[in-house]
């Protein structure tokens, strides 16, 4: 292999050109190869063993020959397989979150981002406090426990200081039966001590898309501004970690660079994290270029078509089988519902993404980042996931009970986390139904949470379970969590 060392620290050698040619070239002369397809499918595919799940992953070499294979019979392989490690380790469980914007001041001149420092058509715009705590106020009014925070990078308007004020303020708003139980924080790039600062306040993940792991295309990318500086920005995870953060969440943006590289390039990084710090990638997420504000994306040549998206995805989960996939509100409810099936665990709902989008009551356009496609609201999405067979989970539970890491791979590796994260998701539904379903959404959550408390294996939890959700209908709350 071409220079590629996994453990090193230098972004260079562990996304490393040379390797990524070669491994795309070697995929191309074997993507017909059956016999290599069908060893690549067999170690993917999950065991059941006396200790719980066992699944292999694959090498990023491994990976791309199945992305790069279009053989139908072996791509339905592919789907069905991913379909098969999504529920041994997720069952299925769908998290909830939606994604708060503090504020599109930024200093970078990233071409496909409508914050860009030249931007004259977006008016700019930070919250204040009292604006953070009406936004989330009516975040919690929806039914929303967990959060994404975004900003742009701005050392005058958004320093760390104004973030962590922020998260203060978000976790300190208690409305009426609202709390918002964990803030992930996807800002840009940094440093180990305000990594530690992060860790701190008591955040989730912290999340940071690569854009493109292509250097030259990268910088070209991002001609001006902190953010042009491509190794600070690809060795960002490493100094997180170091700071003391355990979860960390990787992703491109598809449709700036050929999707092979980058896919590549991804799953290079998982492997990288896994071989210096013990932990892979909590979360990998799959945006794909969107229009918005001075920015058209027919203007990128490397977009991807809905087929291609769908194989992505569910080769990131044979590559990367115990990570979360991320898919946002970018993509329409078509989209959405198709890759559900193929490994995404998590999906965003009444999301809105311009500056202080949440307290308006008509949704604003002149501050958001990107086109929302998927215009459902949170009860919306809620019964329409229950009504495909998924059972939408609000639970935070591990971030509280101490399962990040390293901890909560051990379980997740296993399939054992299944033990805590489906009696929990039923309480958790079972809150936001009491709270704040609508009476067809009740009725369809009710029934689910009935008929899949018989599916809890372990007979003492699913008593605690049971009682416990019949104690939330009477409004008899407990904070009890597995």
């Amino acid at each position: 292999m071409a220079n590629y060392n996994p453990k090193s620290l230098k972004a260079e050698e562990f996304i490393n050109d040379g390797e990524i040619l070669q491994t795309l070239a070697w995929a191309e002369e074997n993507k017909n190869n059956v016999a290599l397809i069908d060893e690549i499918l067999e170690k993917a595919r999950p065991r059941k063993t006396e200790k719980g799940w066992h699944c292999a992953g694959l090498t990023h070499r491994e990976a791309s020959l199945l992305l790069a294979c279009d053989i139908p019979e072996k791509i339905e392989q592919i789907y069905k397989i991913a379909e098969e490690i999504k529920l041994a380790f997720y069952g299925n469980r769908i998290v909830i979150f939606a994604p708060l914007y503090l504020s599109n001041y930024c200093v970078n001149g990233c071409v496909y981002c409508p914050y860009h420092l030249k931007n004259k058509e977006i008016p700019r715009k930070k919250l204040t406090q009292e604006e953070v705590r009406r936004e989330v106020i009516a975040l919690q009014d929806m039914g929303h426990k967990r959060l994404a925070i975004e900003a742009g990078e701005d050392p005058v308007n958004n320093p760390i200081e104004y973030i962590l004020e922020c998260i203060k303020t978000i976790y300190s708003v208690h409305h009426k039966n609202g709390d918002i139980r964990r803030v992930n924080v996807n800002i840009a790039a940094t440093t180990v001590e305000n990594y530690r600062k992060l860790r701190d306040a008591g955040i989730g993940t912290y999340i940071l898309f690569q854009e493109t792991y292509h250097k030259e295309s990268y910088e070209k990318l991002h001609p001006t501004g902190p953010k042009h500086d491509y190794a600070y920005h690809t060795e960002a995870m490493d100094r997180a970690m170091e700071g003391g953060i355990d979860d960390v969440g990787l992703g491109v943006l598809f449709g700036l660079e050929l999707y092979k590289y980058e896919f590549a390039g991804l799953i290079m990084h998982a492997e990288h994290l896994e071989a210096v710090h013990g932990v892979g990638p909590h979360t990998i997420s799959v945006p794909r270029l969107k229009r918005a504000s001075d920015i058209d994306p027919d203007q990128f040549d490397n977009g991807i078509d809905d087929d291609t998206f769908a194989k992505i995805t569910a080769c990131i989960r044979l590559a990367v089988p115990y990570t979360g996939i991320i898919i946002s509100t970018r993509e329409s409810e078509q989209v959405r519902g198709r890759l559900l099936r193929l490994g995404v665990s998590q999906v965003s709902g009444g999301s809105r993404t311009s500056v202080g989008g949440y307290a308006e009551e008509e949704r604003p356009h002149d501050t958001e980042q990107f086109d929302v496609s998927d215009q459902r609201s949170l009860d919306e999405v809620v019964r329409w996931l229950m009504e495909n067979g998924h059972i939408p989970s609000f639970c935070t539970a591990c971030y509280r009970e101490g399962r990040t890491g390293d901890r909560f791979m051990s379980l997740c590796k296993t399939g054992q986390i299944a033990n805590c994260c489906h009696p929990n998701a039923l309480m958790t539904l079972t809150e936001y139904l009491v709270d704040y379903g609508g009476e067809e959404t009740k009725k369809v959550g009710f029934e689910m949470v009935e008929r899949e408390l018989e599916k809890v294996p372990n007979l003492k939890a699913r008593g605690i379970a049971a009682q416990n959700v019949e104690d939330i209908k009477n409004s008899n709350r407990r904070d009890f969590r597995f």
